[in-house]
């Protein structure tokens, strides 16, 4: 809810500077320490800031422990108990919410309200004759427009969730609070636009030539980046629905600008994964060792694991044939050997039958080592395979080990794809470059299938063949990176998405394996599913948030 209570942080004190696990936590006017002990104090106002950057979401969107992708066509998630599941069977409302972030995330935006109107003119007199004060007030500088950053972002999450929202850069009392109305969906995103522009401006491009090389903190790029992704969601058809080509203009312009930068895609898909040195990531949170996403989504059969995550054929079926070619199943070709000579992605993000994991053949036919009848077994024919860290060992039988995780906010494959889509959008063709940003769309989306080992897309494609293919490619190579979802609410077109299917295999006593395409679901999607309900108790406590997002009513 909007009323907030201001407390003092003191888990920041033990928060590492990588910006892991911290909880936030406001002030309490009650609390032994005042706000002027906070932000008098270099250590705790850096602790303050730690805290903010500890809201930024990890494990893409995790709810009940299901990731956001099985709400969506990606997958499907084990368990029907899950909250994830009222996505799917449409049971969600203002009133049974589901990934409500309404509370948290303003919570988050007023603490970073808090931090910039306390830390205004502190020079933090009692370090002046410390050796390490010009080093300190230097790192001490960006802090305004890292918090301004992580403002601006969270205000992302809840304008691409609710639309419409209140917007403010103040700190307000309960009453205040409870009393403001909501901003237009533009007018949240120029606020982002606005904010990121002007702190690129100062925030480096990196970290390294700062105290103590800190690495993990918002940088030019993070702001950048955040924008081109804004003004991509506004051009948008579910945001803009006359089509003003001059936004999708903007949505490219912004991209380039990222592009334009020092960033680097990897040689090899893999290395996107789990890869905090990695040229190509822009801005990361990162997890410090743990082992909850492998104990979550390690296939049954496996050590330790319990399985969580099913990805849908749907998905599968969308990994093209390494020649380009459309995976077909009344192809016998394709049919009979269907994880044969697929886009190599396929076998990096998916766990198939005949996959190696842990040294040890995946078995998803019938009576398979990792199938049904097996309690838990997957339930698509397939498990995850991205962002699982394999040397990751589970108890019982085995010491259990955990390994740090890099979970990808923003990374450059991202703005290829976001160049591509909003140049093709803006001048109907994915070979125009007419205001000679030195790129087309066609040449982007290149880029990034050349990384893939995958041939490239072919000249002389139609504005909407090339948007057909560029909506797969995107689903393909940000699979599980929490893109679909709102992908598919963006382009408006989860009407698409409701039927899911699995696989289910067959071996016969000379190991020859059939494999039909099943059903496993439909789901149910309609239009106002486009948002998110705004939670009724927060209109119960604040009538001037009517009215509720259309259909949610």
């Amino acid at each position: 809810m909007m009323r907030i209570n201001i407390k003092h942080i003191l888990l920041g004190f033990i928060c590492s500077l990588c910006l892991v696990g911290c909880d936030f936590l406001d002030y309490e006017e009650n609390s032994y320490l005042i706000e002027e002990d906070v932000f008098t104090d270099f250590s705790r106002t850096k602790n303050f800031l730690t805290d903010i950057y500890g809201r930024l979401p990890v494990d893409f969107g995790t709810i009940d422990g299901a990731i956001r992708g099985a709400g969506v066509d990606e997958a499907e998630h084990l368990y029907t108990t899950s909250g994830v599941q009222k996505y799917n069977d449409g049971s969600w409302s203002a009133i049974n919410v589901v990934d409500s972030r309404w509370s948290e995330y303003y919570g988050a935006i007023r603490a970073a309200n808090k931090f910039l109107i306390n830390i205004q003119g502190q020079e933090f007199e009692e370090e002046k004759y410390n050796d390490g004060y010009p080093e300190m007030m230097k790192q001490f500088n960006n802090y305004p427009f890292e918090a301004r950053f992580l403002r601006a972002f969270f205000y992302f999450e809840l304008v691409k969730r609710y639309g419409d929202i209140p917007l403010y850069d103040d700190v307000l009392t309960e009453e205040e609070a409870n009393q403001i109305g909501k901003s237009s969906f533009d007018d949240v995103i120029d606020f982002i636009v606005s904010e990121c522009t002007d702190v690129a401006e100062v925030l480096p491009e990196n970290y390294s030539s700062m105290p103590n090389g800190e690495t993990g903190r918002a940088t030019k790029g993070a702001a950048l980046a955040l924008k081109a992704r804004a003004l991509l969601y506004a051009a948008s058809p579910l945001h803009n629905q006359n089509n003003d080509l001059s936004k999708w203009k903007e949505a490219a312009k912004a991209a380039k600008e990222v592009l334009d930068m020092s960033y680097e895609l990897e040689p090899s898909y893999a290395g996107v994964v789990n890869n905090r040195s990695s040229k190509e990531l822009i801005f990361e949170r990162r997890q410090g060792n743990s082992r909850s996403f492998e104990v979550n989504n390690f296939p049954i059969g496996v050590q330790g694991g319990k399985t969580s995550t099913c990805p849908t054929q749907n998905l599968v079926d969308a990994y093209e044939m390494l020649n380009g070619d459309v995976f077909d199943w009344s192809n016998p070709l394709h049919a009979n050997s269907p994880y044969a000579n697929r886009d190599p992605r396929l076998t990096q993000t998916i766990l198939y039958n005949g996959s190696i994991w842990k040294g040890k053949s995946i078995q998803t036919f019938k009576g398979g080592l990792n199938a049904p009848p097996l309690t838990n077994a997957t339930v698509t024919g397939y498990y995850l395979k991205k962002y699982l860290i394999e040397s990751i060992d589970i108890p019982p039988h085995v010491t259990p080990t955990n390994k740090e995780h890099v979970w990808v906010i923003f990374r450059l494959g991202e703005m290829y794809l976001n160049y591509a889509e909003a140049m093709n959008e803006a001048y109907g063709s994915p070979e125009l470059d007419p205001d000679s940003y030195g790129m087309t769309a066609l040449a982007a989306v290149n880029a990034i299938r050349e990384r893939a080992m995958m041939p490239d897309f072919p000249a002389g494609m139609s504005q909407e063949e090339f948007r057909t293919r560029l909506r797969n490619e995107r689903r393909v190579e940000l699979a599980f990176e929490d893109h679909r979802f709102w992908d598919v609410r963006r382009w408006k077109v989860g009407e698409e998405t409701k039927d899911i299917y699995g696989v289910e295999i067959e071996q016969d006593n000379y190991g020859i394996k059939t494999y039909t395409k099943v059903l496993i679901e439909s789901r149910i999607f309609d239009d106002q599913m486009n948002l998110y309900p705004i939670p009724q108790q927060e209109l119960f406590v604040n009538p001037k948030l009517l009215p509720q997002n259309a259909g949610w009513e």
